[in-house]
């Protein structure tokens, strides 16, 4: 079993960032996928970035050139630094961590950009 605590979502103001923080417990790999998944209002759950074990990554094209994912494997955490926040980045966003073919979530954290 594994166990997320999400951080650092919050009110920006457009063009602001936010630095997002999870930490996993428990029975953790050494090989493994962390990652950000967000859902919107009346919208579906959506990938954000992953990154793997050997620091290989993936981000959604909407956030390409303004969100960093990074991981600190020794401490089994993941971070999101998101820069030039938009409003359509407002969302709740979703640790995720595949660890032995199985799917764990956080809680959710909000993010809300607004003027």
């Amino acid at each position: 079993q594994v166990q997320l605590v999400e951080s650092g979502g919050g009110l920006v103001q457009p063009g602001g960032s936010l630095r997002l923080s999870c930490a996993a417990s428990g029975s953790i790999s050494s090989l493994n996928i962390m990652g950000w998944y967000r859902q919107a209002p009346e919208k579906q759950r959506e990938l954000v970035a992953i990154i793997a074990s050997g620091g290989s990554t993936r981000y959604a094209d909407s956030v390409k050139g303004r969100f960093t994912i990074a991981r600190d494997s020794a401490k089994n955490t993941v971070h999101l630094q998101m820069n030039n926040l938009k409003p359509e980045d407002t969302a709740v966003y979703y640790c995720n961590v595949l660890n032995n073919l199985q799917t764990y979530w956080g809680q959710g954290t909000q993010v809300t950009v607004s003027s």
